[in-house]
């Protein structure tokens, strides 16, 4: 950029903008968030990415390892996952909250690159439809409960009704979490401390339950099968930085919000997660002594059951399909946002075409349905199981180059790097290390190496992720992070606090205004270019080039 060039207001363009530049609907989908869109309190933005976090399979979740293992090994598997989970999602969560970008973003400058992110992309969307199935197929077991529809006519409601919802973003989901969550609240825990207040002797049969494949002790084996399938729920740190990501500056004065509000929402999500996985094992286990092993998994059953021990018979089922309805909108909605993201991400890059997110949504969907019409929620543990080792491999991946590449070795740029043009296509310390990690994992998850070791898939998913992230930055001497150090732009990425610029200014190829940190300066042109004009340049016209 030089020097005779200035920020620019937010001026009408001087012709019609592309799709790339139609941001009413689309929420920032392949850039930084700006400041002048990240209007909400630390609160708000805390809350409504906690509300999506309302999903039933943490019920079901922990039912199947109760059941199958025992109070005792489910208890501590459940555990284990959730400090895994808390201590990989801290760094992730911090640099959404603190740079404003979401964890694809995240993931391309921390070992990745710009196309190397995208098997991660795939990994998460991969993520958020799984979930969406499984969320579905509750629903649809409430709705055939309560309505009798049939479970096929079920799964269609459950997913076309979170459309209307997730086309606008942000804005409407940031609503719909925040009036939602105490309704959500009082009908999940209401029907647990009735139960142990007014008959202790459920607690007792709860903790000594022994699982049909155990003996009411505790094991290395049981524990890490169920740990494996409670870390599937790694991934959800992606679905908390979507949100977070329209955290405000972080400044002197919100310093304590701020901070609060990134724990609570970031990697504080599985502290209510695992409380889930633990009531969903107590209600199995119950259930199992009222109704029968075959409803025990269901969380329609199970909260049932809870709510008739403490209800008119006439409300049971109006209240237990309530709840349902309520936990699979609320978490539907982010898994068909963040997964239209995750799809957009990735096919944009690939093909260097915007089709728009919603596109992404009707695929995501389309993906969530079909899973559900084959019946997953008979082979839940399984999917599961299988999918933590690739969800492993790439949090663990990517948390060890932020806080071990980039703040202890120094090897990887501290400030994240997302634009076309800035970053290797791929980084080989992130990709090497994701793809043994996942590949090594997963053989072993199908036992190819043997039956003793396929309890220890998800430790080796994330041992060889931890071992080769820095062990590749190490050998590669850092050199595949940045293509080139300098966007062209003279003015300072950040503000005196160490936030983004909001400095604005124009890009001269969709002619829309952009905070700083969202542009870079064109190579064929004394004008600057937005990332996702960047990112859809068929030619690389106005790609810097490289100087490393």
């Amino acid at each position: 950029m030089s020097a005779t060039q200035s920020p620019q207001t937010a001026t009408a363009p001087e012709s019609p903008p592309g799709q790339a530049a139609k941001e009413t609907l689309e929420d920032y989908t392949l850039r930084f968030a700006p400041r002048s869109y990240r209007r909400w309190t630390p609160m708000v933005v805390a809350t409504t990415a906690l509300g999506g976090i309302a999903y039933m399979a943490d019920f079901s979740i922990g039912a199947g390892i109760g059941l199958a293992h025992g109070t005792g090994n489910a208890l501590v598997a459940i555990a284990v996952a959730a400090v895994v989970i808390f201590v990989t999602g801290f760094p992730l969560a911090y640099y959404g909250a603190r740079y404003n970008i979401d964890l694809d973003l995240i993931t391309r400058g921390s070992g990745f690159g710009y196309y190397g992110s995208v098997l991660t992309s795939v990994i998460f969307a991969s993520f958020t439809f799984i979930f969406f199935a499984l969320e579905g197929s509750i629903m649809a077991q409430g709705l055939k409960l309560g309505l009798g529809l049939p479970l096929w006519l079920g799964y269609a409601v459950s997913t076309l009704m979170v459309i209307p919802l997730v086309i606008y973003g942000m804005k409407a989901l940031s609503k719909l979490q925040v009036w939602t969550t105490p309704i959500w609240l009082l009908l999940m825990v209401g029907p647990l401390i009735y139960l142990i207040a007014t008959d202790p002797g459920t607690v007792d049969r709860f903790l000594s339950y022994a699982g049909t494949d155990g003996d009411g002790g505790v094991g290395i084996a049981p524990v890490l099968l169920g740990a494996g399938v409670c870390l599937s729920l790694i991934a959800q740190i992606g679905e908390q930085i979507d949100y977070l990501r329209f955290m405000p500056p972080k400044t002197e004065t919100n310093k304590r919000a701020w901070w609060t509000a990134v724990v609570m929402a970031g990697p504080g999500w599985v502290v209510l997660g695992a409380l889930k996985q633990a009531i969903g094992v107590f209600l199995a286990v119950y259930i199992l002594a009222e109704v029968g092993a075959a409803a025990a998994p269901e969380p329609i059953q199970q909260f049932r059951g809870a709510f008739d021990a403490m209800m008119p018979s006439w409300l049971v089922v109006p209240l237990a399909v309530a709840l349902v309805v309520i936990s699979q909108i609320k978490i539907n909605v982010t898994n068909a946002y963040s997964g239209s993201l995750a799809w957009t991400n990735s096919f944009t890059r690939v093909t260097r075409h915007y089709p728009g997110r919603m596109v992404f949504v009707l695929v995501n969907l389309g993906f969530a349905l079909a899973l559900m019409e084959a019946d997953m929620f008979s082979f839940l543990n399984s999917i599961l199981g299988f999918y933590s080792n690739c969800a492993i491999a790439w949090v663990v991946t990517v948390a060890t180059d932020i806080a071990v590449n980039k703040y202890l070795l120094k090897l990887s740029p501290l400030r994240p790097e997302f634009r076309r043009g800035m970053l290797f296509a791929v980084n080989p310390v992130g990709v090497v290390a994701f793809v043994a990690a996942s590949g090594l994992s997963i053989a072993m998850y199908f036992h190819l190496l043997g039956d003793t070791l396929q309890p220890y898939s998800p430790v080796a998913a994330a041992v060889i992720a931890f071992v080769l992230t820095p062990l590749m930055a190490a050998v590669t001497k850092g050199r595949y992070y940045l293509r080139r150090t300098d966007d062209g732009i003279e003015e300072p990425l950040f503000d005196a606090e160490g936030n983004p610029s909001a400095t604005t200014y124009g890009c001269h190829v969709c002619h829309q205004p952009y905070e700083r940190p969202d542009l870079a300066s064109c190579a064929t042109h004394d004008a600057l270019v937005c990332s996702l004009c960047l990112s859809t340049d068929k030619i690389g016209d106005h790609v810097l080039p490289a100087t490393t």
